[in-house]
């Protein structure tokens, strides 16, 4: 029986980034031309709550490597969760007998040599509470933000549960040009999901809070509390009259705009000519207040990383600014198909072609308070829920299901649900009229509530 021999403990960013250079030099070894390797490691927790019992528990450990191997412009890939010296070899000798069989792509290579490298200053994306945090702990956080919601209100008498989950990743990339870097993270998340019930209407509703370290969560009995409260004014809710009229998006939805937008400024919408945003750089796309910015250099951030999958710097891309299109989201193979250059968004798994990714996405704030846009809009619907996917980045067309609270006289008057508002994408970054100052980051995306001046609601 044969031994095997493990190249690395793996249990840190320095020793997977080891391996990244072995397989690259495997690669070399075996003919390639050009080579890209990523190696991941992480661990997974994830409890669920309900009625205080815990109905799920979840832990899990994984690690693998991808390489990507170029005989010319012969592209191969392969992964392998085995990272012994003899999995890293099997991995490296199927890559490349299929890039030995694979078509040419004219626009296939690794990025220029000169574009490579990474942020040399901490992002500060790691922090050691969470790898600390005991299981008990954790059940316990879900534990009281589910107590804090059902606490609330006797109309609340039920839950779909509260969850506590936290992630530590590792991630090491290296490539034929000399470049090798390494990074970990760390993030930690909290959930409630209380259900409330008003004669035979039931209603569910949830709030969440993600931090790079458990001590920025926010607390519990807040989670809970701020569920509870948007479940409650849910209560009741009526159709309104099919009409035109003013739409406010608050910013869990209004972020959804703007993975629309990124949708459409990805480079491989553009090259594949999908995109109603093709063909307008240096044009008007949006109302002059919108500026919207990809950054992946943010410090805590969700979208933030020295380096992208490419080993290009993460850096600071202004897409829209003040209503004129600045820029596509490129990663180098489209950057070459559309004679352009990378702006650091290639984004891949363990393995496989670069695709694109955005760092921290984001509309910049305004100068109105919430309840400024309220007053400012008289009457209409603020959008809170948002469902179905009947958005069309090609056309822009927008047509989806929503519910939220209509305004009567610039105040929230009653809860509306079973509607649906349509209009265009062009239509609604041209009719932004409002931005208010409450931008938050929940995720890699974010923006601020949003006013958009009219859009068609179906009702009844």
């Amino acid at each position: 029986m044969s031994s095997k021999t493990q190249l690395s403990p793996a249990h840190g960013a320095i020793g997977l980034e080891e391996i990244a250079q072995r397989v690259v030099e495997m690669s070399r070894r075996a003919g390639a031309s050009g080579v890209e390797c990523t190696v991941s490691e992480g661990d997974e927790f994830e409890v669920n709550v309900r009625l205080g019992e815990v109905e799920t528990l979840k832990e899990s450990g994984s690690s693998g490597a991808g390489v990507r191997v170029l005989f010319g412009q012969n592209t191969g890939s392969s992964y392998t969760s085995d990272l012994t010296a003899e999995g890293l070899e099997e991995m490296v000798r199927r890559a490349v007998e299929l890039a030995r069989i694979t078509t040419e792509d004219p626009y296939a290579g690794l990025p220029d040599a000169a574009e490579l490298g990474f942020l040399e200053r901490d992002l500060e994306l790691y922090s050691p509470d969470i790898e600390h945090l005991e299981t008990p702990a954790k059940i316990a956080l879900a534990q009281q933000a589910e107590r804090a919601a059902l606490a609330m209100d006797p109309r609340i008498n039920n839950s779909e549960g509260a969850s506590f989950g936290s992630t530590l990743s590792r991630h090491a990339f290296a490539n034929s040009l000399g470049f090798s870097g390494s990074y970990q993270s760390s993030s930690c998340s909290l959930s409630a999901v209380p259900v409330a019930k008003d004669g035979d209407r039931m209603e569910r509703d949830y709030w969440f809070t993600l931090a790079r370290s458990a001590g920025e969560l926010e607390d519990p009995e807040y989670v809970g509390r701020k569920a509870a409260e948007r479940v409650l004014r849910r209560l009741g809710a009526r159709k309104v009259e099919t009409q035109k009229a003013p739409v406010i998006f608050e910013p869990r939805m209004a972020k959804s705009l703007l993975s629309h937008v990124f949708e459409a400024v990805n480079g491989d919408s553009i090259y594949r000519h999908a995109s109603f945003l093709e063909g307008k750089l240096g044009e008007r796309v949006a109302a002059e207040s919108v500026t919207i910015i990809d950054d992946a250099t943010l410090p805590r951030l969700f979208g933030s990383s020295p380096f992208d999958d490419e080993g290009v710097p993460s850096r600071r891309t202004v897409v829209v600014e003040k209503g004129i299109l600045r820029s596509y989201l490129l990663n180098s193979y489209t950057a070459r198909k559309l004679g352009m250059r990378t702006t650091g968004n290639a984004s891949r798994g363990i393995t496989g072609n670069a695709s694109i990714g955005h760092g921290n996405l984001f509309l910049e704030n305004g100068p109105d308070s919430v309840a400024d846009l309220f007053k400012r809009v008289g009457r209409g619907l603020f959008v809170t829920e948002l469902m179905g996917f009947g958005v069309n980045v090609v056309t822009g067309d927008y047509s989806r299901g929503a519910s939220g609270l209509w305004i009567e006289n610039g105040e929230l008057a009653y809860p509306v649900s079973e509607v649906t508002i349509a209009g265009t994408l062009q239509q609604m970054l041209l009719g932004l009229e409002g931005i208010a100052n409450d931008l938050e980051f929940r995720g890699s995306v974010a923006s601020p509530t949003v006013l958009i001046g009219e859009m068609t609601i179906s009702g009844r």
